[in-house]
């Protein structure tokens, strides 16, 4: 599990240090800043794919979605005395992402290119990228080390070895070394981080693929797109908690049940409730509905993520569905670490009801996210590892 979320520099987070549990809710007004960390995870996780610098560039370049404010606030300026000024820069131009968890802890530094004649002057290049042993970042505790092309690894002894010496700054050591002997902890962090799961939005207009009969394979884990819900619903039939399936579907629909129709192999969903003289196929479900659904496949799943993040879940839904899928989503959160982000009252009551859940509601001032409730000892201890 990941207890510490740390983002500098990246829009409107400069340099924000987030506490994570089992179950976790992240809220706050428009503009604050939800969104920004939602996209800045999802790049993070994107270092596992080899991905980042290309969405990176796709935004407009490191320069376009760096922090737009000075490096740091006046007392004065804060008070309103002084108008918000820049001075002379500090430090170099970085944009940092990483996490601590249980055992490994992880951590990229994208700077500048150096200036030469390339038409590619918008990728960032990775200036430092470190995995270490649990806890705040220290030189001791570091097992494997990247500067630039170079990568250095433990060995046996504790020694530092040289594994990697033209690996391309524009590429993830996660991504690219695959060195089960001397660098294990790369492999095993991206096979980790290539299981975190982002469901955001799903379609469910006349043309979603989610309303689309699909060919049916055992599918333990839902698309992104939803387009294999009849597949995901069937595997959780058959090798998941079918109980755990059915009761999401009465807490939400009573009287209703769901099943799964093959026809020639392409496999889609029937929906049966008390009233209607016919079951209902997925592609003549309500909007509210076919969401539901698949939130039910994606949270069921019989192969749980290390963590797994819902952006804004509630879209489409009716209030009175939002209690039951916050049920849904605690019951999630006793197998995988999870992250929901919503604006959605009823559903923020529903997940706050326990203790376990770590609520994270977001603000902004003079442009800056923060968390309030966190001043500047109260944020989890975190440190930067240097260039």
């Amino acid at each position: 599990m990941l207890h510490t979320l740390a983002v500098a520099n990246y829009r409107s987070l400069r340099d924000l240090v987030l506490p994570l549990e089992a179950l976790n809710l992240v809220t706050g007004p428009n503009g604050s800043g939800k969104s920004n960390l939602y996209k800045g995870l999802r790049l993070l996780s994107e270092t596992a794919f080899g991905t980042a610098v290309e969405s990176l560039a796709a935004e407009g370049g490191i320069e376009s979605v760096l922090w737009a404010g000075p490096e740091q606030f006046s007392q004065g300026v804060k008070r309103g005395d002084y108008a918000v000024q820049g001075g002379p820069r500090r430090k170099p131009v970085n944009l940092r992402f990483g996490f601590a968890g249980d055992d490994f802890s992880y951590a990229i530094d994208y700077g500048l290119p150096e200036p030469m004649r390339t038409m590619f002057g918008k990728d960032p290049v990775i200036k430092r990228e470190v995995i270490w042993h649990g806890g705040p970042w220290h030189e001791r505790r570091g097992i494997v080390d990247r500067r630039g092309p170079v990568v250095r690894a433990r060995d046996a002894d504790g020694h530092w070895q040289v594994i990697e010496k033209r690996l391309p700054t524009y590429d993830s050591m996660l991504s690219r070394l695959a060195d089960p002997e001397r660098a294990p902890e790369v492999l095993m962090l991206r096979e980790r981080i290539r299981s975190w799961r982002f469901y955001d939005h799903f379609r469910s207009d006349a043309s979603s693929p989610a309303r689309i009969p699909q060919v049916g394979t055992r599918t333990p884990v839902l698309a992104n797109d939803g387009r294999d819900l009849a597949a995901a619903w069937q595997t959780i039939v058959e090798t998941g908690e079918v109980d755990a399936l059915n009761d999401a579907v009465a807490d939400a629909f009573p009287g209703a049940t769901v099943d799964v129709v093959d026809s020639s192999g392409r496999f889609s969903l029937r929906f049966s409730q008390h009233g209607l003289l016919r079951p209902l196929s997925q592609a003549e479900l309500s909007d509210g509905t076919l969401r539901y659904l698949l939130w039910i496949a994606a949270l069921l799943t019989p192969r749980p993520p290390n963590l797994m993040v819902l952006n804004e879940p509630e879209t489409s839904l009716h209030p009175d569905l939002l209690p039951a899928l916050g049920r849904l989503m605690k019951r999630c959160a006793e197998n995988t670490q999870l992250w929901v982000t919503t604006h959605a009252e009823s559903l923020i009551q529903a997940l706050t009801e326990t203790d376990a859940c770590n609520h994270l509601e977001l603000g902004k001032e003079l442009g800056e996210t923060s968390a309030h409730g966190f001043g500047p000892f109260d944020s989890p201890a975190w440190r930067w590892p240097g260039r």
